[in-house]
C-alpha cells in the first residue's frame, strides 16, 4: 500500500527552482514560528515543526534533493506514493534506538519509503546516515537565540566583564524539559549603544548530529539614569543656573560618565541652550558621541524685601526685551 506523497517545496513555501539561500531563509523563518519551545503543548505546531525539518533535511542536501526532484512534477501532495524502480537501492542506516522528538529527525513514512531506513535513530536521538550514498551523518547547527539584558549607563560607557544569569530549557533526568539557570561571564564592549547586540558563539540551542550549537545574542537595554538622558549616542545633562550666573557667566563643575569637568559658562547664556563636552558619550572611535549640557535657568521661589528692591532697580535700569 502506498504512502502519502510529501511536497517539500510546498511545506517550506518555496518554488521548485529555489536557491539554497532561499530554502535556508524559508526554513529558519518557519522553524522559529513553530518551534516547540514557543508553542508548548501545541501538537499541531509540533507536527508542523517536524514536517518542515524533514523538508529542509532533503532540500538542503543537493544529492537528496536531486533524488527527490527526479520524481517529477506529476505527484501531488496527498496522493499515495510508491517509489519508482531503483529507489530500493538508496538505503540509509539510521542506527539503533527509539523515536525522535523535536530535533527534526522524526521522519514521515514518505521519507523512509523514498530514502530507506527503519525510522530508528543514532546516539542522542539524532538521525545518522552512515553507509549511505551521501557518506556522512546529518549535521546541522543549532538555532540562534536572543535575550535582553539591562545595563546601567556607566556599564555601557566603560564596558568590562559582567556576570549574567539566564534561564534555559534542558532535558531533565527523566527526559522531560526542565528549566535551569545558566551563568555566563560577558565582556561588555565599551561604549555599546542602547539596542546594541553582543554575540556569544556557541551559547544558543544545541546542534543536531554532532553539529555546532547556535549563537546567543544579548540585546542591550540601557536603564534610565538619575542624572543623564540618552539622545542617540549623546548623553544629555541638565545644568541649573541662577539668573545672575547666566547673565554674568560663571565656572561650574559638571559631572560626566568619565569623571567631573570644570566648565566655563559664557555670559548671557539662555535657558535651553546646549554646550558640548567632546567624547563623553557612547560609541567608539570616530562614532563616539558627546555629552550635551543643557542650560536650565532657575528662579528663586521666594525673595525678601531687599532682593525685591534689587530686582526692581534692575528692571528699571535694563532695556532688555525678551520678547523682541
Amino acid at each position: 500500500m502506498g504512502v502519502e506523497y510529501k511536497d517539500y517545496y510546498k511545506l517550506l513555501g518555496v518554488s521548485r527552482d529555489a536557491t539554497q539561500a532561499e530554502i535556508s531563509k524559508a526554513y529558519k523563518k518557519l522553524a522559529r514560528k513553530y518551534h516547540p519551545d514557543l508553542n508548548p503543548n501545541n501538537t499541531e505546531a509540533e507536527a508542523k515543526f517536524k514536517e518542515i525539518n524533514e523538508a529542509n533535511d532533503v532540500l538542503k542536501d543537493p544529492e537528496k534533493r536531486k533524488m527527490y526532484d527526479s520524481l517529477g512534477a506529476n505527484w501531488q501532495e496527498g496522493q499515495n506514493f510508491q517509489p519508482p524502480p531503483g529507489y530500493g537501492n538508496a538505503r540509509f542506516d539510521f542506527g539503533q534506538g527509539g523515536g525522535g522528538g523535536f530535533g527534526g529527525a522524526d521522519f514521515s513514512d514518505f521519507f523512509e519509503t523514498m530514502f530507506g531506513g527503519g525510522g530508528g535513530f543514532g546516539p542522542g536521538g539524532q538521525a545518522g546516515f552512515q553507509g549511505s550514498p551521501f557518506g556522512q551523518r546529518m549535521r546541522s547547527k543549532g538555532s540562534d537565540a536572543e535575550v535582553e539584558i539591562g545595563l546601567s549607563l556607566e556599564e555601557a560607557f566603560r564596558g568590562g566583564k559582567k556576570s549574567i544569569s539566564l534561564k534555559e530549557q534542558v532535558a531533565g533526568p527523566d527526559g522531560y524539559p526542565t528549566m535551569q539557570t545558566k551563568t555566563l561571564s560577558v565582556n561588555i564592549p565599551a561604549g555599546i549603544k542602547n539596542g546594541g547586540k553582543i554575540r556569544l558563539s556557541g551559547q544558543g540551542s544545541p546542534g543536531r548530529g554532532g553539529g555546532p550549537a547556535g549563537d546567543l545574542f544579548l540585546k542591550v537595554r540601557i536603564d534610565p539614569h538619575r542624572d543623564f538622558t540618552l539622545e542617540g549616542e549623546s548623553v544629555l545633562y541638565d545644568l541649573r543656573l541662577a539668573p545672575w550666573e547666566a547673565a554674568l557667566g560663571t565656572s561650574v563643575t559638571v559631572p560626566t560618565l568619565d569623571g567631573s569637568v570644570e566648565m566655563t559658562i559664557p555670559a548671557g547664556i539662555s535657558s535651553g541652550q546646549k554646550l558640548r563636552i567632546r567624547g563623553r558619550g557612547l560609541g567608539r572611535g570616530a562614532g563616539k558621541g558627546d555629552q550635551l549640557v543643557r542650560i536650565m535657568i532657575r528662579m528663586p521661589k521666594q525673595i525678601d524685601a531687599e532682593e525685591k528692591e534689587l530686582w526692581e532697580k534692575l528692571a528699571a535700569a535694563s532695556n532688555f526685551n525678551p520678547r523682541a
